[in-house]
């Protein structure tokens, strides 16, 4: 069974309602839970917010967060999980704001992807280094991931 439909299965068990916030990824984490039939009843929205004036405007992200740690930085992804469980009436949402490649610098390398997890309960953050894998590589392993985190939080319920 694949992890979204795994992911929705659980959501439907539970009766959660999901969202989520994605830059680097671009709705690749809303397509594969929305590509499977009734994805309806468990997935509420998703936010495609690729540049900081989008995070900013549709989730709230302070402007100050993103000067201080750019937009690959796990304080932006908090925001930006906040944002999405605060503009939408979701019960679990996750966001993801990376750099898929090519390119990065010293300080912010290719495959750095930076993960936010929100609910009632609290927000967690965290980041990967999934290294230089080439875009689509790093895209689908961000995807895989932010599902992985979703069933986590579920399985902890």
């Amino acid at each position: 069974m694949s992890r979204a439909k795994q992911v929705l299965d659980l959501a439907k068990d539970q009766g959660i309602m999901i969202a989520t916030a994605e830059s680097c990824t671009g709705g690749m984490v809303a397509a594969a839970l929305t590509d499977i039939p009734g994805s309806s009843a468990v997935v509420e929205r998703g936010f495609v917010t690729y540049t900081n004036r989008a995070k900013i405007e549709m989730l709230g992200v302070l402007p100050a967060t993103l000067t201080a740690h750019g937009a690959v930085s796990e304080e932006v992804a908090i925001e930006m999980a906040r944002g999405a469980l605060t503009h939408s009436g979701a019960d679990l949402a996750v966001s993801i704001t990376g750099i898929a490649g090519p390119g990065g610098s010293e300080f912010k390398p290719e495959g750095r992807v930076c993960f936010g997890l929100a609910d009632a309960g609290g927000i967690t953050s965290e980041t990967i280094e999934f290294g230089a894998l080439g875009r689509a590589r790093v895209r689908d392993a961000a995807r895989d991931h932010a599902l992985d985190l979703l069933l986590a939080r579920m399985r902890t319920k």
